[in-house]
């Protein structure tokens, strides 16, 4: 099944090009059908990059999904077109009577910052408290998985000495396999962070199920057994090049950066990176959508009445 997005939004063209399959709103509204709700929080820079990078691995499932996407009111970034914003974007106020399946809360540049000092983090609260009632489920990535920790449980993020950068092997959990069937037993992941989510602050909560952990990067996806947010602590939804475009941002504003490591065909930069790690992306996206399916309510306007532990 199709995934359903703006009908004027850039990305399409892409997604097309990639075969992902689109439905368009009037097309939507004569099946019988009631879609998965996903609302994208996007707060990466680039934006566009981040709607086709989850677009293409939500569109690879066969359920129909809507797509949603959101940004915050009290920050507009700066290397986004208001106009654009304004079109295919929602804030708050918005959705705020609205019923999701799920939230998606992206990583965020603004990882090295305290969380309180991050300029729309009382609005990212709101969203989190908010989503308690409205939305099903929610996945953080990297920043806003450390976010959603920290504003339910105060667990901190600590800063690394070097920025783990590259592409790193995750070793799964063979005891909790429900979101990771069909992965081998080591699976690649691209990793970009200057901080880290201690295990052992990790292991205070029973709650918590660690599914796919790294030598060098530390915990890689976990799970909260009691109201099942998952957390993802880096990028499986990354492009090829992703990390190389961060790589060249970081050496022309001469900040400290060393070469991604296993990520450069024979550490040369000259060498096209490969995407070794988009089939375990898709498996991932696939797993958790069919569960989400199989666990979400057929009317959503129930959860107004839940009480989220």
């Amino acid at each position: 099944m199709p995934i359903k997005i703006p009908s004027k939004l850039p990305a399409k063209q892409q997604l097309e090009k990639e075969q992902v399959q689109l439905i368009a709103s009037d097309t939507a509204l004569r099946q019988d059908i009631r879609p998965m709700k996903v609302l994208l929080l996007n707060l990466m820079p680039k934006k566009r990059d981040t709607e086709v990078q989850f677009a293409r691995l939500l569109g690879n499932s066969p359920l129909q999904i809507e797509l949603t996407l959101m940004t915050t009111a009290s920050y507009k970034p700066k290397n986004e077109e208001t106009a654009y914003l304004d079109e295919f974007y929602y804030t708050l106020n918005d959705v705020k009577n609205n019923f999701y399946d799920a939230l998606i809360i992206t990583g965020a540049p603004v990882e090295t910052l305290p969380f309180l000092d991050v300029i729309y983090w009382n609005e990212l609260i709101k969203i989190i408290d908010w989503s308690d009632k409205h939305v099903f489920q929610r996945i953080g990535i990297c920043w806003g998985a450390q976010a959603l920790l920290y504003h339910q449980y105060k667990i901190e993020k600590y800063s690394l000495e070097d920025k783990i950068f590259g592409i790193y092997s995750h070793k799964i959990n063979p005891a909790k396999l429900r979101l990771m069937q069909g992965f081998t037993d080591n699976f690649p992941m691209p990793v970009s962070r200057h901080t880290e989510t201690k295990i052992e602050d990790i292991n205070n909560y029973p709650e918590f199920d660690i599914l796919a952990q790294s030598n060098q990067a530390g915990i890689g996806m976990m799970i909260n057994n009691k109201n099942d947010d998952f957390f993802i602590f880096n990028h499986l939804e990354y492009d090829f090049n992703t990390l190389h475009n961060e790589y060249k941002r970081d050496l022309e504003a001469k900040s400290k950066i060393k070469m991604p490591e296993n990520y450069y065909p024979n550490n040369d930069i000259n060498n096209t990176p490969k995407n070794i790690w988009r089939p375990f992306a898709f498996l991932l996206f696939a797993n958790w959508l069919n569960q989400l399916y199989q666990k979400t309510p057929f009317d959503l306007t129930t959860l107004i009445d839940r009480k989220r532990v």
